[in-house]
């Protein structure tokens, strides 16, 4: 239980991709990890792109992320939403500012996009946003799974293995 005692932020929004949030949310809780789910409003049920709900455990504004060792944005379209909460950004600065693990999947890489911390960094995401990434200032990779410092990235469901593993690595040496 390599990942016991660490605390883990994971965002939810309607439209989220299944998989892009339970597969490394699973596979953090396996390995000891308290993952909560973090929403517009504690309680809350928001559907999935292809209907596995997920419930929020906390409001966005519930979050003190000083309290978490990491955090997670799943893509599908939820990030488009995501990125337009003021609490979510903050989360994602804070995060950044202390150099704690950051996972962003696919669409994801709009949420640090408006968190504006991409510039310089080695990322990669969906194809579909690479010149979003790119103009971010961002250097973008056509890889599975890219890390750099304590950001990791990935550009689809297919990489959900490696990036989970990642990310599960870097918060265990966290």
């Amino acid at each position: 239980m390599r990942l016991e005692n660490k605390k883990v932020i994971a965002l939810v929004s309607k439209d989220f991709e299944d998989l892009e949030l339970w597969y490394p949310v699973l596979r953090l809780q396996e390995e000891g990890a308290i993952v909560h789910l973090a929403g517009e409003t504690a309680g809350e049920e928001y559907p999935g792109k292809y209907g596995v709900p997920a419930t929020s455990d906390y409001a966005f504004s519930d979050i003190n992320p000083s309290d978490y060792d990491g955090i997670l944005v799943p893509g599908g379209w939820s990030p488009d939403k995501l990125r337009r909460y003021p609490e979510v950004l903050n989360m994602v600065k804070h995060m950044d500012e202390y150099k704690k693990p950051i996972g962003q999947i696919c669409h994801a890489g709009w949420v640090l996009i408006s968190a504006d911390i991409l510039k310089g960094r080695n990322v990669t995401s969906t194809p579909g946003i690479k010149d979003d990434m790119k103009n971010a200032g961002a250097i973008w990779h056509d890889e599975p799974v890219v890390q750099d410092e304590h950001i990791v990235s990935a550009r689809r469901p297919p990489d959900l293995p490696p990036y989970a593993k990642a990310f599960a690595d870097l918060l265990a040496e966290s």
